[in-house]
């Protein structure tokens, strides 16, 4: 009687759990690769609409400080801007001309969702002249 060669049955058992084994890293990775994809997706389409909104804030009218919020792409994309007077460091005793344009600190927020990972933050500042009937006084 000749000797058949081939696996053994705890070879083939063996070899399945390999190989499940390996799909399942390699599953795995691929899902976390595709969050991150979607991740860096979302961010971006933040920026864009942070970059549009920024480039439009007191163009046709004067920047004023205040609060203003809205949305994008049908409510998905949610910001916040917050305009406020910039205190900028002085001298002791040093004069503020009260017709001087003044900075405005911009404080822009975007969020998408309500993980702390799907929101950004822009902090930028802006030159606004003074309206000439409400001059500071000089300090």
């Amino acid at each position: 009687m000749r000797r058949q060669r081939g696996f053994t049955l705890l070879e083939v058992v063996v070899a399945f759990a390999l190989l499940a084994l390996a799909l399942t890293l390699l599953l795995g990775s691929l899902s976390g690769a595709a969050r991150q994809v979607r991740q860096a997706g979302d961010a971006s389409r933040a920026s864009l609409h942070a970059q549009s909104l920024l480039a439009g804030v007191g163009v046709g009218e004067p920047l004023r400080p205040g609060r203003s919020q809205g949305r994008f792409e049908e409510g998905r994309y949610r910001w916040t801007l917050e305009v406020a007077p910039y205190d900028e460091p002085r001298a002791a005793g040093a004069l503020l001309d009260p017709y001087a344009p003044r900075l405005l600190a911009l404080d822009l927020a975007v969020s998408w969702g309500d993980g702390p990972d799907q929101r950004l933050r822009w902090q930028t500042l802006r030159l606004a002249p003074l309206d000439p009937d409400q001059p500071q006084a000089i300090q």
